[in-house]
């Protein structure tokens, strides 16, 4: 069914009714372990760590949505991209965004290097620091973009043609844009990444990754090593993921739209120093992302003046959950410093510029003007703070 659109492909696929009673929801297959009739000629499914039939439908459907051949789901995104990286071997040389997600920098940075994986953090937006930072080595460039939580743009296509010509891989966590506004593997990269506990699944309710690949080499591996080890996501939980991706879509639509007019009210606030956003013209990455994606998605940082700036605020907001995550129903507002990049030291963090007045915005499904009017609330008194103490 791939001459649909991608808002019908997610309903209408291989898995739109179970084949064998016609129910319009996949069967949930709670099942550790399978019967085999005979030793000697097993059946598809034996134990459910190296495949589950729900778990199957869910992998076959992400890498359809990602027009890949081969999909993986992972206890989490961490699992996924962890995973993936044991692609590599003792020796090998890494290249990455600088400004990736905190778990990303924290497994690079404290993991990988006992293993003699090397790596090297680079400005991804700068093509030329990327292909300097290239080694003889080198054997993958690691992409996040739309980045987090700065918002940063890298042009998948340029450097996934980069890495071919270096004989290396090309990783592309698309965790902020999903397949309905990003298909990185058509760019050009080998391996596409995602927390699916994000906009993917939508609800707030499970923990999950997914990994795509139209590479039939990364694929044969990866899923070996899914296998060996074993951290797979459970029936019950992929079938959760399954019913989130039906209402990606519009779920995305809606808040992306009013992720903009929330954008845009808040850059035209004096409280506010700065939004990252790259649905505004004004971002250095607007028309890279304007060409590889089919819009800016629903998350936006903004930056105040400091900590205790961010603290009046968070104190006076009611409506977003103020919490780590993103991409559900809900907004979420979270504080990177302090949630997901507190595993990124201090001077490392600033160096990124994700400084104590940041703050990251995941819009959820509610009216933007009852958002708008909330925020108003929050950033009068963090105003008034700053007319008392004398900084503005």
């Amino acid at each position: 069914m791939t001459n649909h659109t991608f808002q019908t492909r997610l309903l209408h696929n291989d898995h739109k009714f179970d084949r064998e009673t016609g129910a319009v929801s996949v069967p949930i297959q709670q099942a550790s372990t399978f019967h085999q009739a005979d030793f000697d000629n097993p059946g598809i499914y034996d134990y459910s760590r190296s495949g589950n039939p729900t778990r199957e439908a869910l992998e076959d459907t992400i890498a359809n949505l990602e027009n890949g051949t081969h999909g993986f789901a992972f206890a989490s995104g961490m699992a996924a991209i962890s995973t993936s990286f044991m692609l590599l071997s003792k020796g090998d040389h890494v290249v990455i965004s600088e400004d990736v997600y905190g778990g990303t920098f924290r497994m690079i940075n404290d993991v990988l290097g006992r293993f003699g994986i090397e790596h090297t953090f680079v400005n991804m937006t700068d093509l030329h620091e990327v292909a300097t930072a290239i080694k003889p080595n080198t054997r993958l460039l690691y992409i996040e973009t739309p980045s987090n939580p700065l918002l940063n743009i890298t042009d998948i296509q340029a450097v996934s043609k980069l890495a071919k010509a270096n004989q290396c891989m090309t990783f592309v966590d698309n965790t902020f844009m999903t397949p309905a506004l990003q298909q990185p593997l058509e760019l050009g990269a080998d391996l596409v990444l995602h927390s699916a506990t994000k906009f993917i699944a939508g609800h707030s309710d499970v923990v999950a990754g997914l990994a795509a690949t139209n590479d039939p080499e990364i694929g044969e591996k990866l899923g070996f090593l899914q296998n060996s080890f074993g951290s797979i996501l459970g029936a019950h939980d992929c079938w959760l993921v399954l019913r989130g991706l039906k209402t990606l879509d519009c779920r995305l639509k809606q808040s992306s739209d009013s992720a903009y007019k929330v954008a845009e009210y808040l850059a035209d606030h004096p409280v506010i120093e700065e939004v990252y956003y790259p649905g505004f013209n004004c971002h250095p990455g607007s028309s890279i992302h304007a060409y590889q994606a089919k819009g800016a998605g629903a998350v936006l940082s903004f930056k105040l003046k400091d900590e205790a700036a961010v603290r009046t605020f968070s104190q006076h907001i009611e409506l977003p959950v103020f919490a780590v995550s993103l991409g559900a129903v809900e907004s979420i507002l979270s504080y990177p410093a302090k949630m997901s990049h507190a595993a990124m030291p201090e001077q490392e963090r600033l160096n990124r510029g994700i400084t104590g007045g940041l703050l990251r915005l995941s819009v959820g499904l509610e009216n933007p003007d009852d958002l708008i009017r909330d925020f108003e609330k929050g950033l009068e008194h963090v105003g008034a703070a700053e007319q008392l103490s004398g900084t503005k």
